[in-house]
């Protein structure tokens, strides 16, 4: 049985690891499925290369690291192809509209170009009490220019932060919430919002009832490593500083954080139709660069289960209570 290639992913980067040679032949080889695992909780992220592109692998690669959770929200467009094997699979596909490609897409202005999807830095799921362990994305379809996905690592950005700004965010929690609208954003905003994407109406009904979570900004992992983890999406102020005050604290970190996903300290993928990348949602950022809105962009994530215990509820319920109420 052949085994696995392991390389750094960059010679510049404390974080990720790309790997060759996964395939049926064996991915359920128990010593090679504990590699990668040992491999994910050292490096943060990894990226495969050369991997089947079907929904039946991507749901198999991530079920070498847990089992997989469902989306949180009930908008959120599922995977048709993969049924009822891998609940949870979402389908983030933008197909322009040549009639008139500004309507219903949530489209930006950056840096001078009008981009479709385009995602600033975040973490997944920070608007729910429970974080996912991490996620696994593939792109069917990727622009031919842009569309690039980006990750910083928390451990890295700890350790590279201003350290009078970062020890201005010890021991505080960060106030996230469902509503995932551009237009609302009120920390490093490096873009300007143009139109709302179609799914907003519907988006919205749900923010009505989500309550607003609560997660560290700073968490220490047990082996001992601080991890830097503020997503600037979706973050609506400081808990127990509601007041301008915080708002300048978390817009000068998300400014700081974008200056860095900019220079070395991120890594940008570039993708294609065979790689398949699993990140650390308890650690990584990521984001998304966007792409012309003429290009068609595709892309499937799976969700892995595992909670890092510190996120809650503001007003102390739990998620099976709020989907009851969404239902």
């Amino acid at each position: 049985m052949a085994g696995i290639t392991v390389r750094d992913l960059d010679d510049t980067l404390s974080f990720g690891a790309q790997v060759s040679g996964l395939g049926w032949s064996n991915i359920e080889d128990e010593s090679i499925r504990q590699q990668l695992r040992d491999l994910f909780v050292d490096r943060g992220m990894i990226v495969f290369r050369g991997m089947e592109p079907s929904a039946r692998m991507q749901v198999a690669l991530s079920k070498v690291f847990g089992p997989l959770k469902d989306h949180p929200t009930k908008s959120t467009p599922r995977d048709k192809e993969t049924g009822d094997e891998a609940e949870g699979v979402i389908d983030m596909h933008y197909v322009p509209r040549n009639e008139n490609p500004e309507e219903g897409e949530g489209l930006v202005e950056y840096q001078g170009e009008v981009l479709a999807r385009f995602s600033p830095w975040h973490f997944d799921h920070c608007y729910n009490d429970e974080l996912n362990y991490a996620g696994v994305l593939r792109s069917p379809i990727a622009a031919p220019v842009g569309g690039r996905t980006g990750f910083m690592d928390g451990i890295e950005l700890y350790r590279q932060f201003p350290r009078g700004l970062r020890d201005r965010l010890e021991g505080r929690n960060v106030i996230y919430t469902l509503d995932t609208r551009l237009s609302k954003q009120k920390y490093g905003v490096n873009f300007t919002p143009l139109t709302e994407h179609a799914s907003t109406a519907a988006l919205l009904k749900e923010v009505a009832i989500f309550p607003r979570a609560m997660h560290p900004a700073i968490w220490e992992r047990q082996t001992g490593e601080k991890v830097l983890h503020f997503g600037p999406w979706m973050a609506v102020a400081l808990e127990h500083e509601e007041n301008a005050a915080g708002d300048a604290l978390l817009d000068e970190v998300a400014h700081e954080i974008n200056r860095l996903g900019e220079g070395t300290s991120a890594y940008w993928h570039d993708w294609s139709p065979t790689d398949m990348v699993i990140w650390d949602n308890h650690r990584m950022l990521h984001a998304v660069e966007g792409c012309n809105a003429k290009y068609e962009r595709q892309t499937l994530r799976t969700t892995i289960k595992g909670d890092y215990g510190l996120g809650y509820f503001e007003d102390g319920k739990k998620i099976g209570e709020v989907f009851r109420e969404v239902a």
